[in-house]
Protein backbone atom coordinates (compact mmCIF):
# COMPACT_ATOMS: atom_id res chain seq x y z
CA UNK A 1 0.00 0.00 0.00
CA UNK A 2 0.88 3.81 -0.69
CA UNK A 3 1.96 5.70 2.52
CA UNK A 4 1.14 8.77 0.02
CA UNK A 5 -2.01 8.95 -2.46
CA UNK A 6 -0.62 10.46 -5.77
CA UNK A 7 -3.77 12.31 -7.41
CA UNK A 8 -5.50 10.32 -10.14
CA UNK A 9 -8.37 12.20 -12.64
CA UNK A 10 -11.68 10.51 -12.36
CA UNK A 11 -13.55 10.88 -15.29
CA UNK A 12 -17.33 9.98 -14.82
CA UNK A 13 -19.91 9.61 -17.69
CA UNK A 14 -23.52 9.84 -15.97
CA UNK A 15 -26.67 11.50 -17.79
CA UNK A 16 -28.16 12.53 -14.39
CA UNK A 17 -27.30 15.46 -13.05
CA UNK A 18 -28.38 14.28 -9.60
CA UNK A 19 -26.18 11.18 -9.73
CA UNK A 20 -22.99 13.51 -11.04
CA UNK A 21 -23.05 15.95 -8.42
CA UNK A 22 -23.94 13.18 -5.17
CA UNK A 23 -21.07 11.80 -6.54
CA UNK A 24 -18.98 14.54 -6.24
CA UNK A 25 -19.83 15.53 -3.02
CA UNK A 26 -19.88 11.66 -2.41
CA UNK A 27 -16.17 12.11 -3.16
CA UNK A 28 -15.39 15.20 -1.31
CA UNK A 29 -17.00 13.57 1.92
CA UNK A 30 -14.28 10.43 1.58
CA UNK A 31 -11.59 13.44 1.76
CA UNK A 32 -10.32 12.49 -1.78
CA UNK A 33 -8.22 15.31 -4.08
CA UNK A 34 -9.00 13.91 -6.92
CA UNK A 35 -9.50 15.84 -10.02
CA UNK A 36 -12.81 14.76 -11.37
CA UNK A 37 -14.53 16.00 -14.88
CA UNK A 38 -17.71 14.66 -16.18
CA UNK A 39 -19.07 13.92 -19.58
CA UNK A 40 -23.10 13.00 -19.86
CA UNK A 41 -22.90 10.61 -22.55
CA UNK A 42 -20.91 8.20 -24.66
CA UNK A 43 -20.40 10.88 -27.19
CA UNK A 44 -18.92 13.25 -25.05
CA UNK A 45 -17.11 9.94 -23.28
CA UNK A 46 -15.35 9.31 -26.49
CA UNK A 47 -14.52 13.19 -27.38
CA UNK A 48 -12.82 13.58 -24.21
CA UNK A 49 -10.91 10.75 -24.53
CA UNK A 50 -10.01 11.69 -28.21
CA UNK A 51 -9.31 15.20 -27.34
CA UNK A 52 -12.03 15.75 -29.78
CA UNK A 53 -14.84 18.85 -30.35
CA UNK A 54 -15.06 20.99 -27.30
CA UNK A 55 -12.34 18.89 -25.38
CA UNK A 56 -9.68 19.31 -28.23
CA UNK A 57 -7.18 20.61 -25.90
CA UNK A 58 -5.62 18.45 -23.97
CA UNK A 59 -5.68 20.57 -20.67
CA UNK A 60 -9.37 20.57 -21.19
CA UNK A 61 -9.47 16.35 -21.45
CA UNK A 62 -6.20 14.81 -19.14
CA UNK A 63 -6.31 11.66 -19.61
CA UNK A 64 -8.37 10.13 -16.58
CA UNK A 65 -6.67 7.34 -14.40
CA UNK A 66 -10.20 6.03 -13.49
CA UNK A 67 -13.75 6.29 -15.59
CA UNK A 68 -16.46 6.05 -13.55
CA UNK A 69 -19.10 4.97 -16.12
CA UNK A 70 -23.30 4.71 -16.36
CA UNK A 71 -24.59 2.00 -18.74
CA UNK A 72 -27.45 3.63 -19.85
CA UNK A 73 -27.14 7.41 -21.60
CA UNK A 74 -28.45 8.83 -24.25
CA UNK A 75 -26.47 9.02 -27.99
CA UNK A 76 -24.08 6.16 -27.36
CA UNK A 77 -24.47 4.18 -23.86
CA UNK A 78 -22.35 3.25 -22.30
CA UNK A 79 -22.14 -0.62 -22.98
CA UNK A 80 -20.85 0.57 -26.54
CA UNK A 81 -18.25 3.63 -25.06
CA UNK A 82 -16.66 0.45 -22.88
CA UNK A 83 -16.54 -1.73 -26.42
CA UNK A 84 -15.12 1.60 -28.35
CA UNK A 85 -12.35 2.17 -25.16
CA UNK A 86 -11.36 -1.59 -24.86
CA UNK A 87 -10.92 -2.10 -28.09
CA UNK A 88 -8.29 0.69 -28.92
CA UNK A 89 -4.71 0.33 -27.84
CA UNK A 90 -4.32 3.96 -26.46
CA UNK A 91 -7.49 3.64 -24.18
CA UNK A 92 -7.66 0.37 -23.03
CA UNK A 93 -5.27 0.31 -19.73
CA UNK A 94 -8.10 2.89 -18.36
CA UNK A 95 -10.27 1.08 -15.92
CA UNK A 96 -13.41 1.38 -15.98
CA UNK A 97 -15.83 0.95 -13.06
CA UNK A 98 -19.43 0.78 -14.36
CA UNK A 99 -21.53 2.56 -12.23
CA UNK A 100 -25.28 2.12 -12.64
CA UNK A 101 -28.73 1.24 -11.39
CA UNK A 102 -29.01 -2.23 -13.44
CA UNK A 103 -28.79 -5.48 -11.71
CA UNK A 104 -29.04 -7.34 -14.79
CA UNK A 105 -27.40 -10.87 -15.45
CA UNK A 106 -27.02 -9.66 -18.76
CA UNK A 107 -25.51 -6.30 -18.44
CA UNK A 108 -22.94 -7.72 -15.94
CA UNK A 109 -21.93 -10.75 -17.93
CA UNK A 110 -21.40 -8.21 -20.71
CA UNK A 111 -19.28 -5.97 -19.51
CA UNK A 112 -17.49 -8.34 -17.81
CA UNK A 113 -17.15 -10.02 -21.55
CA UNK A 114 -16.38 -6.68 -22.73
CA UNK A 115 -13.32 -5.77 -20.60
CA UNK A 116 -14.88 -3.98 -17.56
CA UNK A 117 -12.73 -3.88 -14.51
CA UNK A 118 -15.51 -3.73 -12.06
CA UNK A 119 -19.24 -3.40 -11.72
CA UNK A 120 -21.13 -1.87 -9.64
CA UNK A 121 -24.88 -0.78 -8.61
CA UNK A 122 -25.39 2.51 -7.27
CA UNK A 123 -26.36 2.90 -4.12
CA UNK A 124 -29.71 4.32 -2.91
CA UNK A 125 -28.48 6.50 0.24
CA UNK A 126 -26.11 9.43 -0.25
CA UNK A 127 -24.04 7.52 3.21
CA UNK A 128 -24.09 4.35 0.98
CA UNK A 129 -22.68 6.36 -2.07
CA UNK A 130 -19.96 7.85 0.44
CA UNK A 131 -19.28 4.31 1.58
CA UNK A 132 -18.73 3.12 -1.91
CA UNK A 133 -16.01 6.30 -2.85
CA UNK A 134 -14.37 5.16 0.12
CA UNK A 135 -13.83 1.87 -0.75
CA UNK A 136 -13.30 2.38 -4.55
CA UNK A 137 -10.57 4.86 -2.90
CA UNK A 138 -9.20 2.78 -0.99
CA UNK A 139 -9.09 -0.34 -3.79
CA UNK A 140 -8.37 2.22 -6.92
CA UNK A 141 -5.61 4.38 -5.28
CA UNK A 142 -4.34 2.94 -2.08
CA UNK A 143 -4.23 -0.77 -2.95
CA UNK A 144 -3.80 -1.29 -6.67
CA UNK A 145 -0.63 0.07 -8.96
CA UNK A 146 -2.06 1.58 -11.62
CA UNK A 147 -0.06 2.26 -15.21
CA UNK A 148 1.19 6.00 -15.23
CA UNK A 149 0.74 8.07 -18.26
CA UNK A 150 2.98 6.78 -20.57
CA UNK A 151 0.84 7.22 -23.89
CA UNK A 152 -0.89 11.08 -24.45
CA UNK A 153 -3.36 10.44 -27.30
Amino acid sequence: MQDQRIPITILMADDDEDDRMMTKDALEESKLANDLYFVENGEELMDFLLHQGKYSAPVLSPRPGLILLDLNMPKKDGREALREIKGDPHLRQIPIVILTTSKAEEDIFRTYDLGVNSFVTKPVTFESLVDLMKTLAKYWFDIVQLPHDRIIV
